[in-house]
């Protein structure tokens, strides 16, 4: 039981990774917040665990959202051990200069100002609690970018940044932050991430990971579930890959 009497917020946790995680730690001891626009989704994926949950409908790009969602862990678990950035977008693969406006600013609010709002709620609750760890789902994105998901790679490359930056300034206050690197892998945004979803298209993207497979919300939850616990306590700001090899 290596999150036993720790409380973590999952955003983005209605499917895919989010989902992987929220599980994962319910089933190493954790009281999870599923957290997610999705409201039927989010409720679902806490009905699936049981007591050990709550949901909440959280837009992640709305500071007033995230307040609402601390005050709900708060209120349910009474603490919050463990914050974990997942909810992300993309755009569609292709011509970057074809991503209008609305889109970029959605993949901005959501994959970058989500991380500030997060930060600006959680950590004078982490600090008042004497740490905690932040974790961020960037992507292999923004280590080794594929061509035509330029603005996403951006965002990614950010959200890396931003976890080494935030390591280093939050280490006085014993809160641990690192991000995961995931390669694609099944979720709602893979068809985007690849333009389409035919056989030859999938088979191109697995052919670029040497271990020949395309993720799963395992593979990232497995990852997710030691950075978040003790067995990781000397590891900050690390943007650790879980890519199949796929980075080298």
């Amino acid at each position: 039981m290596r999150l036993e009497n720790k409380v973590a917020i999952v955003t983005g946790a209605a499917s895919g990774f989010g989902e992987g995680m929220a599980k994962r730690f319910a089933e190493e001891g954790a009281k999870v917040v599923v957290a997610d626009l999705n409201a039927k989704g989010a409720e679902s994926v806490a009905n699936e665990i049981g007591r050990a949950a709550i949901w909440t409908q959280t837009d992640v790009s709305l500071r007033s959202e995230f307040d609402e969602m601390v005050y709900a862990a708060k209120s349910a678990f009474g603490r919050i051990d463990i914050m974990v950035n997942n909810a992300g977008y993309t755009h569609r693969n292709g011509d970057m200069l074809e991503v209008d406006e609305t889109t970029f600013d959605l993949i901005t609010a959501v994959n970058m100002r989500a991380i500030y709002h997060a930060a600006l709620a959680v950590v004078p609750v982490m600090d008042r609690q004497g740490g905690g760890v932040i974790l961020t789902t960037a992507s292999t994105a923004g280590i080794r970018p594929r061509p035509g998901l330029t603005w996403y790679n951006a965002s990614k490359g950010w959200a890396i940044t931003a976890t080494k930056s935030m390591a280093v300034e939050l280490a006085p206050k014993n809160i641990r932050v690192n991000c995961l690197c995931p390669v694609a892998g099944e979720t709602g945004m893979l068809e985007k991430f690849m333009g389409a979803d035919t056989p030859e298209i999938r088979e191109k993207f697995r052919a670029s990971i040497p271990l020949g497979r395309l993720s799963t919300p395992l593979d990232i939850a497995n990852a997710a579930l030691w950075l978040a616990s003790d067995e990781a306590a000397f590891i900050t700001g690390v943007a650790l890959e879980v890519d199949g090899g796929r980075c080298i």
